[in-house]
């Protein structure tokens, strides 16, 4: 009973951070003009970079972490710290860089760089729930951060600056954060964690960086130079269509985020492997139904909720809805091997996302928006079937204790 209630929790909890992201999205689709939006998209897309590598760096070792909940507690405590340090650094030469550039953009850059710091560690704490089980607390406050965002948010005036946007979604941040370290504290007080593990060499989330900028990372600043050198309307489009597969996300970061801890109990990698791929198929099958929803939704609803941005986003439809088919496949084997084994998955994140960014590009030249969704499909279906096939030829490991993830190698 008490699993399935954490399951719950844990799908409820991601229910409502993917809810809240395409709210925002939404949101600023519809109160911009389709220039405006695809500004805000850049700025969105990079924030997306940013909290990507976090979660690598930070979320996922952590979550691998097992011990005593004094240890997880300490290590709770540990990334919470490590992660407000990093965002402050890492918001200064954005914020730089947006006062240089001027413009609507600029002003849009310049205030992802004074939010930062809120909006990475809001995030950040649903990790150490999930280290610590207690998915409920993350869903409190994750909750509390959709409440705060959509009326900030509709209150904007129309045609509202991307600048002006980004600074509404990031303050609102401010109560969630609050509550999470309120939430947190009796889990982390009087256990000071170690902050210095995360500079260590050997520390495991450097693989686990490696393996997003090889992977997400790479395609998202391959969609990013789109905007930036040849077409910021196709990155409005891109985006506008991955936003319409909200709910997908929605899953697909409840596996992520609450999978190990999950996976890893159940006790061989036989069993591991047949929960992991009947989850995969099911997941599957949900994009494909949620694709063909969005396929018929007459065009007056779908401006309703992308604005202007639809017209361009309906046409991607059918390549998103079959990458986000197989995107679901791929996720499912690799959590399965990052229980089994977590420097399984490098070198299959190096060769294959890097092949998706090729596809995505090469479909760009060929057919313009349309051939870059389809290439990202190709590439997500090469992973996956990739991914399975090492799940199949792999054996486990041991999972990391706390004492131990910062100083194993990474070779």
């Amino acid at each position: 009973m008490r699993r399935a209630v954490t399951v719950a929790a844990s799908v409820l909890d991601q229910a409502a951070a993917s809810l809240t992201n395409i709210a925002v999205l939404v949101i600023a689709a519809r109160t911009s003009t389709a220039s405006g939006f695809a500004a805000f998209s850049l700025v969105y897309v990079t924030f997306t970079v940013l909290l990507g590598l976090n979660t690598a760096y930070v979320g996922q070792s952590l979550v691998l972490v097992r011990g005593e909940d004094r240890q997880v507690g300490a290590a709770a405590r540990a990334s919470a710290v490590f992660t407000a340090g990093a965002a402050a650094l890492a918001a200064l030469p954005l914020a730089a860089a947006g006062a240089l550039a001027g413009g609507p953009t600029g002003h849009a850059f310049l205030a992802l760089g004074a939010v930062l710091p809120l909006v990475l560690l809001q995030d950040s704490l649903r990790y150490c729930f999930s280290a610590l089980r207690r998915p409920q607390l993350a869903l409190a406050a994750d909750t509390l951060r959709l409440a705060c965002v959509v009326p900030a948010l509709l209150t904007q005036p129309h045609h509202a600056s991307p600048g002006r946007l980004v600074a509404v979604w990031g303050l609102s941040a401010l109560p969630a954060v609050l509550l999470a370290l309120a939430l947190l504290r009796p889990y982390t007080a009087g256990r000071p964690g170690d902050v210095r593990s995360y500079l260590r060499r050997g520390h495991l989330g450097r693989r686990f960086v490696v393996e997003f900028a090889v992977g997400n990372a790479s395609s998202q600043l391959a969609v990013l130079g789109l905007g930036l050198f040849a077409s910021p309307l196709a990155v409005g489009a891109l985006r506008g269509a991955s936003t319409l597969f909200g709910p997908l996300n929605t899953l697909f970061n409840s596996v992520n985020a609450f999978g190990p801890p999950l996976l890893g109990r159940l006790g061989g990698k036989r069993a591991t492997g047949r929960a992991a791929a009947a989850l995969g198929a099911a997941l599957a099958t949900v994009a494909l139904g949620w694709a063909a929803v969005l396929y018929v939704l007459p065009d007056h609803l779908g401006r309703q909720l992308l604005g202007a941005t639809w017209q361009s986003a309906s046409a991607l439809l059918p390549a998103t809805g079959s990458q986000y088919a197989v995107m679901a496949l791929g996720t499912c084997a690799l959590v399965t091997l990052r229980v089994l084994s977590p420097r399984a998955t490098l070198s299959l994140q190096v060769v294959f996302s890097l092949l998706s960014v090729a596809l995505m590009l090469g479909g760009y030249l060929l057919a313009g928006a349309p051939g870059a969704a389809w290439g990202l499909a190709a590439g997500s279906a090469l992973k996956a079937a990739a991914a399975w096939t090492k799940v199949a030829r792999t054996a486990p490991e041991r999972a990391p204790a706390p004492d131990q993830r910062s100083t194993e190698p990474l070779s």
